[in-house]
């Protein structure tokens, strides 16, 4: 998310060269992000009480905080506490006014029924609803805090991945983590640590990421690391007086894989198994998570190029695994889009074993019911729509609820329930736009979000059946109107085959020349494993495609075929074809838009997107200079085989396989079809994409002979934060403004 002030404190540094006009086009840009707070009016983040039933929230502001209690069952909305009342008793305790005007926190814990527990001013404090009664707590001892949280071990790997921390043993007692390439325990009572491993090197390390404890805290399920061989990336630090050089483990498309190892630790007598299955070449392995009874823990194993997947569980004292259940595809089984779904494939159901399996084996993904031995017992749903996720489910009653694309509109989102043997399917929420449901202990009431990209947050709270008890928040849109937001328009248009339904939205300024033109930017990314057209009111990639609007610009965003969420057939275009049919359907979008919309104008068209997107902006302009005159390609790669391995090779396959399939997506080779402007943008220390690719890229150029323009991000990873991330944002738009905004429109010109 942008920072306002800090975008506003960038584009003040860079108006100075610009004409007046496009200097308040750079600042509405700034400034229209702040409209988006407006919306969160809208949300409720419900924190269900011990009952299982009740929840409170926090509203308002902290000058006028309330914390309200919900009770479902009786229709109430009440205070958490009489704030005046409740601030006199503060007053006695603290010995003086508590500040602000209502509640002087925004956070309570519920140990038990009947109390709740609150800091201010790093006091912690009691009041127990019977008797009115406010007691200060005793402090917590600050050493005794710092042993029982998990510490951190390292920083995440690449962009987005979650930092390690140590692995806590379900009795908090223990804490596992990995040292100098080894395993340690370090005991949460005393913190002196116990030496697990002693075999640890460089090439073969120990790791504690995704390490599983057995309910009882008695084994522990951690995997080593094979690392020979493997490729290693410079990642230079440039800023340091001498520079320094890290290398990185880094797997490209068809490069050697590490292996990954997983052992049962017997912490007691140190004693360790290999687990089956788990040590086998090219493939990954994700760890689920043990059964109910403990017995087994509970994996899958994945072939490189996503084509064979393996549900299996292993037994925790002899390490022999037992396949469940298998899956196989002649194009790939979710590829990336698998990697970043996969804890959400299996669900339990009860403690008998039995389990929700998500499959989208008839070209649709569905939830199956089998049992602990891999046996079908039931298909949940029929139809030709996509299950996106298990929200719940209630054994005792037999129902799975789950949100699916299950309505006309493809993208529509809603929280549906089947019954267990597939009978009774319906939806439960109301509403055109993405529902987010969160279930009530109990499993009788759910609290839901729901919002699109035009329209602001509403939440509701309903019964499990979806009976509406009451709507809790939501947002008047003429207080956004006001304001000076713009709703998207929603379109509908064919792709580059004349058949296929896409859909997408148009952004446009608040002001404009209905009888004028504008310049149009495509925002793209049509990266195989997500949707990238905005769905929710707060997505991010709306309020940049909106404040960039405000500039002066239309700007589109399309999800073009290849994407998930619309069924086997319409992903798999991308199958061993990537960078072959997105542009081309862009094109066809931004063709057809313009045909119906006059105020489109067609010579200057702009593209810009990053990492996939930026790989699709430098094809864009390569490939379709007629149609795309100016690209800011952000944290790109050009050529495939700079790729990295797990997101590419299950939709292309080894480049060592197909190469002709590589030859004709790599766009190092199309350099000297560039005619229009092309600006780069990447960080020195991205391992997503690395730096190379694009340092690659400017190389083809120059041996082109064709003019193009750079920023260099020092220390900047593939998600650039900061003022490195206000910068780059800037500068894409100033970029834009410099080279579409001309007076007298024209087409692009050669770049020689």
């Amino acid at each position: 998310m942008l920072d306002l002030r800090t975008v506003l404190a960038t584009v003040s540094l860079l108006l100075a060269p610009l004409v007046q006009d496009d200097a308040e086009r750079l600042a509405a840009f700034g400034k229209y992000f702040q409209i988006r707070e407006l919306g969160k009016a809208g949300e409720v983040t419900p924190h269900w009480l011990p009952d299982g039933n009740r929840f409170w929230f926090a509203e308002g502001a902290p000058a006028e905080t309330i914390i309200w209690v919900i009770d479902p069952e009786a229709d109430t909305k009440e205070p958490l506490v009489e704030t005046k009342g409740f601030r006199e008793k503060l007053t006695k305790v603290l010995g003086h006014e508590p500040p602000y005007q209502g509640l002087p926190f925004a956070e309570i814990a519920t140990p038990k029924e009947g109390v709740f527990d609150f800091e201010v001013e790093e006091r912690r404090f009691r009041y127990t609803f019977d008797g009115e009664k406010l007691t200060p707590l005793p402090a917590k001892d600050p050493d005794q805090a710092k042993r029982d949280e998990p510490r951190f071990v390292r920083k995440g790997f690449a962009a987005g991945s979650p930092d390690t921390m140590e692995a806590r043993s379900p009795d908090g007692h223990w804490f596992a983590r990995d040292e100098d390439t080894d395993l340690w325990l370090r005991s949460s009572r005393d913190d002196q640590s116990v030496r697990l491993t002693e075999d640890g090197t460089v090439d073969t390390p120990w790791r504690v990421d995704d390490a599983r404890w057995s309910p009882d805290g008695l084994v522990l399920a951690a995997a080593r690391a094979d690392l020979r061989g493997v490729a290693r990336v410079p990642i230079v630090h440039w800023l340091e007086n001498i520079e320094t050089v890290e290398f990185a483990p880094y797997v490209k498309a068809g490069g050697r894989m590490p292996r990954s190892a997983l052992y049962f630790f017997d912490v007691v007598s140190g004693e360790r198994v290999l687990v089956e299955a788990t040590d086998r070449p090219d493939q990954y392995v994700f760890r689920i998570g043990w059964s109910a009874d403990g017995r087994e823990l509970l994996f899958m194993t994945m072939d490189r190029i996503f084509q064979n997947l393996e549900l299996r569980a292993a037994n925790r004292v002899t390490g022999r695994s037992r396949t469940v259940l298998t899956e196989s595809s002649q194009t790939f089984i979710g590829a990336l889009h698998f990697n970043t779904t996969w804890q959400g494939r299996y669900t339990p159901v009860g403690d008998d074993g039995r389990f929700v399996w998500l499959s989208e084996r008839d070209g649709w993904f569905r939830p199956y019911l089998y049992d602990r031995q891999g046996k079908l017992l039931a298909t949940l749903t029929q139809g030709e729509f996509d299950v996106l996720r298990i929200d719940q489910v209630d054994a005792e009653r037999g129902w799975v609820y789950f949100t699916a694309h299950g309505e006309p509109h493809p993208y529509d989102t809603h929280l549906y329930r089947v019954r267990l043997d597939g009978r009774d399917h319906r939806r439960l929420t109301e509403g055109f736009g993405e529902h987010q449901a969160s279930f009530s202990p109990s499993k009788r009431f759910f609290v839901d979000s729901h919002s699109t990209a035009a329209r602001p947050p509403r939440t509701e709270l309903r019964r499990v059946e979806g009976t509406l008890i009451r709507t809790l928040a939501e947002v008047d849109p003429k207080t956004l109107t006001d304001a000076g937001f713009v709703p998207p328009e929603p379109f509908q248009v064919l792709a580059a085959d004349g058949k296929t339904e896409l859909h997408g939205l148009l952004y446009k300024p608040k002001d404009f020349d209905p009888n004028g033109k504008l310049p149009v930017l495509d925002y793209i990314y049509n990266g195989p494993f997500t949707t990238w057209v905005p769905r929710t009111f707060g997505d991010g990639r709306g309020w940049m495609a909106g404040a960039t609007a405000q500039a002066g610009f239309a700007v589109l965003i399309v999800d073009g075929r290849g994407t998930p969420e619309r069924g086997k057939a319409f992903q798999d275009v991308v199958y061993r074809s990537f960078g072959q049919n997105e542009i081309p359907d862009h094109a066809a979008a931004l063709r057809q838009l313009a045909e119906r919309d006059t105020v489109l104008d067609t010579s200057r068209v702009g593209i810009f997107g990053g990492s996939w997107g930026g790989y699709m902006t430098i094809r864009a302009l390569v490939t379709h200079p007629e149609v795309y005159h100016v690209g800011v390609a952000t944290n790109s790669v050009a050529d495939l085989h700079d790729h990295a391995a797990s997101p590419i090779e299950g939709y292309m396959g080894l480049p060592q396989e197909h190469p002709e399939d590589y030859r004709r997506a790599s766009s190092l080779l199309l350099a000297d079809q560039l005619k229009g402007k092309l600006l780069l943008i990447h960080g020195t220390s991205d391992v997503n994409a690395t730096f190379s690719a694009t340092m690659k890229m400017v190389a083809a150029l120059i041996e082109a002979g064709k003019p193009h323009d750079l920023i260099v991000l020092p220390e900047s990873n593939h998600w650039p934060r900061g003022k490195n991330q206000q910068y780059a944002s800037v500068a894409q738009l100033r970029y834009f403004l410099e080279h579409l905004k001309s007076r007298t429109p024209a087409p692009a010109t050669g770049g020689d």
